[in-house]
């Protein structure tokens, strides 16, 4: 019934956030957080290309592994535009597996990793992880604090593909569980063509959410060591605020 980002999804993405977008500086902060490493650098979640593409313009080692066929479609599609090369690799977060290859660092930038369902699953990729990183390299991700939104929030938003075709967007609230600490949305991407509904996708899109201490300490269980947590990508500056962008740094 649901699709993990299909292809509707992927164009709206595309648009919405096309290559070389950054997200309130994400990009830079990224690559000056990598600077001086000069092995592989692994992106989870890699999508599109968006902060991919970037990093390898500016002579960093990067490949990518994503879930979704489509995005990683796009991406090779992206990467060609760019003229570009690099690996990609479909895969589940939670347990690839990229034989003896280890990195000199991980990122999931975009807090992606709110996406993973539950605390099970989290630990489970955060181990993934830390089995794929050389010893001595470091793990560079976001997360989005808890929020309250209104319960009976709901949108919709209409992208313009040509004069005859249209992707509608709907996102709606499902339900928000606290002790669970996630909120479910119900996306719907429809593509009309001269006022015909001809393709719908739906997806189940859960947002889960840590508290500071909580994911410290999830990282020092899998064996993380010199945790360092920044917000609004300014490094070693704490957040003071819930609606901040939240990202830890942690070295195996």
């Amino acid at each position: 019934m649901y699709n993990h980002y299909g292809n509707l999804a992927t164009t709206v993405y595309e648009i919405t956030k096309p290559v070389g977008t950054s997200l309130n500086g994400d990009i830079d902060y990224y690559s000056e957080r990598l600077e001086g490493i000069t092995g592989k650098i692994l992106e989870a979640g890699v999508g599109s290309g968006r902060m991919l593409i970037p990093l390898l313009e500016e002579g960093f080692q990067v490949e990518g592994v994503d879930q979704s066929t489509d995005m990683l479609a796009v991406c090779r599609d992206n990467l060609d535009k760019h003229h570009l090369q690099t690996s990609l690799h479909q895969d589940n977060l939670t347990h690839f597996s990229l034989g003896n290859s280890t990195f000199e660092a991980i990122i999931l930038p975009t807090s992606t990793f709110c996406l993973i369902e539950n605390e099970q699953l989290a630990y489970q990729t955060l181990t993934n992880f830390y089995q794929h990183l050389k010893v001595g390299g470091k793990l560079i991700l976001d997360l989005d604090l808890p929020f309250y939104p209104e319960v009976e929030e709901s949108t919709t938003t209409s992208f313009t593909l040509s004069e005859t075709e249209v992707i509608t967007f709907e996102k709606k609230i499902i339900s928000i569980d606290f002790l669970e600490q996630h909120i479910v949305y119900h996306l719907t991407y429809s593509l009309w063509r001269h006022g015909e509904l001809v393709k719908t996708e739906l997806q189940q899109f859960l947002l889960r959410w840590y508290g500071l201490n909580e994911f410290k300490l999830m990282l020092e269980k899998v064996g993380f060591k010199n945790i360092n947590v920044s917000s609004d990508y300014e490094f070693d500056v704490m957040p003071t605020d819930s609606n901040q962008t939240i990202t830890f740094e942690a070295w195996k």
